[in-house]
């Protein structure tokens, strides 16, 4: 018996699954598919921690975006920058402020 997945997987799985005694079948995404697939990744982690509030699943969203990072070819330190300047710019969400309505 089989159980289907077709999802992005972290490097060590494979030989998880081997150690428990069943047998992996996998494929190596192309460039378009590995984008794709870390995008749903991001998804179902996040979903995962909202649905979980567990902080390993916060840990695989990070995982993930660094992931996402090193695909796009942005060092830890540009996306650092990046965030720091926004922060900067238009503030963090320290204050907890939901916005309702804008009057005119």
């Amino acid at each position: 018996m089989s159980q289907e997945y077709d999802k992005l997987v972290r490097d060590d799985i494979p030989e998880i699954i081997v150690d428990s005694g069943e047998t992996p079948v996998t494929r190596t995404a192309s460039d378009a598919e590995y984008e794709t697939y870390l995008c749903k990744k991001l998804r179902e982690e996040v979903e995962e921690y909202v649905t979980d509030r567990d902080v390993d699943e916060l840990a695989d969203v990070l995982e993930v975006l660094h992931a996402i990072r090193k695909f796009e070819g942005i060092s830890e330190q540009e996306l650092h920058n990046r965030r720091e300047r926004k922060a900067d710019d238009r503030g963090r969400f320290d204050e907890r402020l939901i916005l309702e309505r804008v009057t005119e």
